[in-house]
C-alpha cells in the first residue's frame, strides 16, 4: 500500500505542476522521482499533460510486473544468474573441447535416434585455446603408420575431410575450407631402419594406403633439392596425405555440433561425485568399482561452480587427461591393484618453428620426415616453412610453461635441416610456438574405450601427436561404443585400457 500511496502523491503533485500558471513560459521543471523533465513553452500544456500520464502508466505497469514476478511460484530471484553456467543435468559430459571432444559430440548427435533426445555438454577449460594441442599442431595427415588400426583411422578420416561439407556444412553458413595441401609425406630411412620401412610399406599397402618406395636415385630425380647422403630408402604417400588448418577443423566440428544442440561450456572440471562398490574377484582380490554421479564445473576467473549430474563422462582432456582420472582415485594407490594403475598420459612440450628461406624447395615440397628425427613442410607461399623435432627422452623440456627454446633449433634442428636440404643453410627463423602432446608413455598410441573400474567413464586420449588427423574416425568410433555398445565401422578394441592392465603395448614405429 505504501508504494501506491507514494505514487498517488506524485500524481497529485504532478497535476499541480502542470496546472500552475505563475511561472515564466520558458521555465523548466524537473521531477527527480519520476526521471523525466517537463518543459513549458507558449502552448496550453495539454499534449504535455497527456505525455506525462502515458509515462506514468508505463512506470506503473512495470512496477506491477515486477511485483508479480516476485510472488511465490515465479521464476524471479534476487541473485544474478550467470548465463555461462552449464546445465544442472546432461546425459553425456565430454571433458575437453579440442578436436577429439567436439568430434565425439558431433557424432553422438548424428547418431541420436530422436532429435534432441540426447543432452551433450562439452566442457573446455581454455576459452582462448592457447594451450590446446589441436591448434598448436603441425596439422598433418598421413597413412604411413606401422599399425593397421592407425592406417585405417587415417583412411577413414581422410575420406571424411574430402567430403567435409556433407558432414559439417551448416545451413546459411559459409562452407568449410580446410585449406588442404595434397603434398604427401616423405619418410627417409637409413640403412639401420630400412627394413622397418619395408615392413611398414607392406602393412600400409595391404590396408589400402597408396604409398610408393623410392631408391636414393629415384628420390633425387623427384626432389632434386634433397641431399640423399645416408638415405637408403624413402617412402612417399601418393594420396590422402598432406596438411590442413587445425583451427578450421576444430571450429567446423564445434559449429556443426552446436547447431545440432550440443551445449558448449568454458570451465574446468575440478572434482567428481561418485559411488564405490567393492567386489571380490575369483582370485580373492577386492576391487573398488566406481560410478560417476556428477561433475563439478568451476567457472573461469570466479569462485562460482556448477555441479552437473550425468550418466556418462568422456575423458577427452588430452595432455591433462591423466590428472582428470586421478580425481577418481585412479592411479594413486599401489600399481599391484587395478585401481592403482594410472592412465599413462602426460603432457610433453613440442616446439614448432617457422622459417623463411627464399631459395628453399617449391610447391612440390612434401611433409618430410628425416631419420634424424627432424621434420619440415611448406607453410603457404613465399619461401616459408615450419620445422620441428621431438627431443630425446632425457632432454624433455619443462612443461610448466609454453616458452620456446630457440637454442634447441640452433643445436638440434638446423644442422640436420641444412644437411638434408642445403638451401636451408640460409634460412631465418621468423616465429615459433610451443604446444603439448597428449603423450602416452606406455606405447605412444591412443587409449579408446571404457575404464575397467569406472563403468561410465570413456577415454579418447593419449594419441601422442596423431589425434588431430584421426579425430573424425575416433569420434565416430566413440559414439558407436557409447550408443551402440560396440564399434561398428572400425574395430578399435585394440586401443582399449585392457592392454595397459595386461602390459601388452601396441607399439607404433612411425611416431613423429
Amino acid at each position: 500500500m505504501s508504494t501506491w500511496r507514494r505514487l498517488h502523491v506524485k500524481v497529485r503533485a504532478a497535476q499541480g505542476l502542470l496546472t500552475s500558471s505563475s511561472r515564466r513560459p520558458t521555465e523548466q521543471h524537473t521531477w527527480l522521482q519520476g526521471h523525466f523533465t517537463l518543459c513549458r513553452g507558449l502552448s496550453t500544456g495539454g499534449p504535455l499533460r497527456n505525455d506525462f500520464f502515458k509515462d506514468l502508466e508505463a512506470q506503473l505497469a512495470a512496477m506491477r510486473k515486477k511485483a508479480a514476478d516476485a510472488l511465490p511460484g515465479s521464476g524471479w530471484t534476487p541473485f544474478e544468474i550467470n548465463p555461462n553456467l552449464p546445465p544442472e543435468r546432461a546425459d553425456i559430459v565430454i571433458v575437453g573441447g579440442g578436436v577429439i571432444g567436439w568430434s565425439i559430440a558431433y557424432w553422438l548427435k548424428q547418431k541420436e535416434r530422436v532429435r534432441g533426445g540426447l543432452r551433450v555438454l562439452v566442457v573446455e577449460r581454455d576459452p582462448t585455446y592457447s594451450q590446446a594441442s589441436t591448434v598448436l599442431s603441425a596439422g598433418g595427415i598421413r597413412q604411413q603408420f606401422s599399425l593397421p588400426e592407425n592406417i585405417l583411422l587415417s583412411l577413414a578420416s581422410a575420406d571424411f575431410m574430402r567430403n567435409i561439407n556433407e558432414h559439417l556444412g551448416v545451413l546459411n553458413e559459409d562452407p568449410v575450407d580446410l585449406q588442404f595441401n595434397q603434398s604427401g609425406y616423405l619418410f627417409l630411412a637409413s640403412q639401420e631402419v630400412a627394413h622397418i620401412m619395408e615392413e611398414n610399406y607392406s602393412t600400409q599397402r595391404y590396408a589400402g594406403a597408396k604409398v610408393s618406395l623410392l631408391s636414393p636415385t629415384q628420390l633425387k630425380e623427384k626432389f632434386p633439392w634433397i641431399n640423399t647422403d645416408g638415405v637408403v630408402l624413402a617412402s612417399y604417400g601418393l594420396e590422402n596425405e598432406g596438411w590442413f588448418d587445425p583451427w578450421t577443423l576444430l571450429n567446423a566440428f564445434k559449429r556443426k555440433a552446436v547447431s545440432m544442440g550440443v551445449i558448449p561450456c568454458y570451465g574446468e572440471v575440478t572434482a567428481f561425485k561418485y559411488t564405490i562398490n567393492v567386489m571380490t574377484t575369483a582370485d580373492g582380490e577386492q576391487v573398488d568399482f566406481r560410478r560417476i554421479k556428477s561433475v563439478k564445473v568451476q567457472m573461469p576467473n570466479t569462485l562460482e561452480y556448477q555441479p552437473v549430474e550425468c550418466a556418462i563422462v568422456v575423458n577427452a582432456a588430452g595432455a591433462f587427461s591423466g590428472k582428470l582420472t586421478e580425481m577418481l582415485g585412479i592411479g594413486l594407490s599401489s600399481e599391484d591393484t587395478i585401481t592403482g594403475i594410472p592412465l599413462p598420459v602426460e603432457p610433453r612440450k613440442r616446439y614448432v618453428y617457422v622459417v623463411h628461406c627464399p631459395d628453399g624447395p617449391g610447391l612440390d615440397t612434401p611433409f618430410l620426415i628425416d631419420y634424424s628425427g627432424i621434420y619440415f613442410r611448406r607453410e603457404g607461399l613465399g619461401g616459408n616453412y615450419i620445422a620441428g623435432a621431438s627431443p630425446e627422452e632425457a632432454e624433455e623440456p619443462d612443461i610448466s610453461n609454453l616458452e620456446v627454446d630457440h637454442q634447441f633449433f640452433e643445436d638440434k634442428i638446423w644442422p640436420n635441416l641444412a644437411h638434408r636440404v642445403p638451401a636451408f643453410e640460409k634460412l631465418k627463423v621468423t616465429s615459433a610456438w610451443a604446444g603439448f602432446y597428449d603423450y602416452n608413455t606406455f606405447d605412444q598410441n591412443g587409449i579408446i574405450g571404457i575404464h575397467p573400474v569406472v563403468n561410465n567413464m570413456y577415454f579418447a586420449t593419449g594419441f601422442s601427436g596423431h589425434g588431430l588427423q584421426h579425430s573424425p574416425a575416433v569420434g565416430r568410433g566413440m559414439a558407436e561404443l557409447i550408443l551402440d555398445g560396440d564399434f561398428k565401422t572400425l574395430d578399435l578394441s585394440a586401443f582399449s585400457f585392457r592392454r595397459i592392465l595386461d602390459q601388452e603395448p601396441m607399439l607404433e614405429r612411425n611416431i613423429v
